[in-house]
């Protein structure tokens, strides 16, 4: 397994081993005890699974109250996916990170909780695994805005995103709710 820090040392991009042969490929999601060792000592409550067409915009979210560390991974597809830091104490707060997560890599990306989440389908169509550190919570969801220019997020947008409406009527960082302790 290899491991590389992003622009944001708190997010893990994690290139699991995989074993193929000519009957298909197998791959660990997730071992505690490995991912231990890379210091994400979290309990995953929950496990969602989103499918997407491309141009699809999903984001930018997040739980005020039972923040949700994310590791994410693409089961087929392709996404660019994002992180945000939304922790008040934090060197990088209001910094955003962003990596092609990819079916046929089998990559992955570690989001600890304090963060606002999003991604991009930039495949035909894309099936996201999210395991979260702690369950959906309707009344604590927040939505940042995607496109805020404060955030400076490089989308690879190629035509206008596909928004839900709760997607376009996310707040500019300067007016969201942060966290102050996570």
């Amino acid at each position: 397994m290899q491991v590389t820090p992003t622009e944001i040392p708190d997010v893990l991009l994690i290139e699991p081993d995989i074993y193929g042969d000519d009957r298909g490929r197998f791959q660990e999601i997730w071992n505690q005890a490995r991912y231990l060792e890379l210091g994400i000592d979290v309990n995953f409550v929950q496990d969602n699974v989103s499918r997407s067409v491309q141009g699809t915009l999903r984001g930018l979210h997040y739980q005020l109250e039972q923040p949700q560390g994310k590791l994410v991974q693409v089961l087929s597809g392709k996404i660019w996916d994002v992180g945000v830091d939304l922790r008040k104490s934090s060197p990088t707060f209001g910094q955003a990170v962003g990596v092609v997560l990819d079916g046929n890599k089998a990559n992955q990306l570690w989001i600890p909780a304090g963060f606002a989440h999003g991604f991009q389908v930039l495949s035909e169509s894309a099936d996201v695994l999210y395991k979260c550190t702690d369950f959906y919570l309707p009344s604590a969801e927040r939505t940042l805005l995607w496109n805020d220019s404060q955030l400076k997020i490089d989308w690879p947008l190629e035509t206008e995103p596909i928004l839900s409406e709760k997607d376009q009527k996310g707040l500019p960082l300067s007016e969201v709710e942060v966290f102050e302790h996570v």
